[in-house]
């Protein structure tokens, strides 16, 4: 049964060292002194998994970590997705960022060499953070899930709204969203250390302007290290998507069991008819642009 009582604060607001949250806290905080004490027998990531927000990234990513030929992040116990270094917590230095992943022993420890990998949906969207991508990771290769632009905006504020962070109805956030977003950019831009809350939760519509996020992504990459799939295929037909991402890995195929939906929210509202009709005409020409760089057809 979980404990649901209290914990006991020490005088720093911390959870004491006796309680459970104190002992969960001093153990990820001493794996993470060992990760960075030997963070030079530690590699980098072979792929990113970068977007979009609820669009299956958790899901694809779990899905990866169970492959035999894919390495967890260190401590694997822990389960870790991300460490957020490049849009949350690029002050924290490379070798910060190391300690997350295995050493080079583990990685060959079943007898040929594993990938590493990780993923948060904030880095393709993030306007430091794929610059910083090229920067640290030359040769890294890129997975980006992209899910109706209409869809994923109401998943993503029912999200805010099911975690406490949005306390306006859907219709007025979007409404609201060009004045809240006002500037954010800008000054992320102009002040490396700024993080902005407004731009990373309350970014509804302007996440789905697909086409620009993925033409600076190979601008900086170049095409043949990106793999843009739909969120729709992955939910729809897991095994195939799944094939497609590990032979761009250079995987051998692999079935995980089950895929599941991880992170799906039951209870969602509907967007209303008119709403709906609204927002696909305001997205349209977003996703026209978006089949023209991809040479595709128009996804949504």
């Amino acid at each position: 049964m979980t404990d649901t009582r209290p914990q006991k604060l020490d005088q720093a607001g911390g959870p004491q060292p006796d309680t459970p949250g104190g002992i969960r806290s001093a153990a990820r905080a001493l794996a993470r002194r060992w990760g960075t004490a030997t963070a030079d027998r530690r590699g980098l990531p072979d792929f990113l998994v970068v977007g979009t927000k609820r669009g299956g990234t958790t899901t694809l990513f779990r899905a990866l970590q169970s492959h035999p030929g894919v390495a967890p992040l260190f401590p694997s116990r822990q389960h870790t997705k991300s460490p957020h270094y490049f849009d949350l917590n690029y002050d924290r230095g490379e070798s910060w960022y190391r300690s997350f992943f295995p050493t080079a022993r583990a990685l060959g420890r079943a007898g040929h060499d594993r990938l590493t990998g990780e993923a948060s949906p904030y880095y393709m969207f993030h306007p430091l953070a794929p610059g910083r991508i090229a920067s640290d990771l030359p040769s890294v290769r890129l997975l980006v899930l992209l899910r109706d632009p209409v869809d994923r905006a109401a998943s993503h504020h029912w999200d805010r709204v099911q975690h406490g962070v949005e306390h306006l109805p859907f219709e007025l956030a979007v409404a609201m969203e060009p004045e809240r977003l006002a500037g954010e950019r800008e000054h992320m831009e102009a002040d490396p250390g700024y993080q902005s809350d407004a731009y990373e939760h309350f970014s509804y519509l302007a996440r789905g302007h697909y086409a620009e996020q993925v033409e600076r992504l190979i601008a900086l990459f170049g095409r043949d290290r990106l793999l843009v799939a739909r969120s729709e295929d992955l939910y729809a037909d897991p095994e195939r998507t799944y094939d497609e991402v590990l032979g761009f890995l250079g995987l051998p195929s692999h079935c995980p069991g089950t895929f599941g939906r991880h992170h799906a929210h039951d209870g969602r509202p509907p967007v209303p008819d008119a709403l709906r009709s609204d927002l696909a005409t305001y997205f349209a020409p977003h996703n026209e642009r978006l089949a023209e760089l991809l040479g595709t057809d128009v996804w949504w």
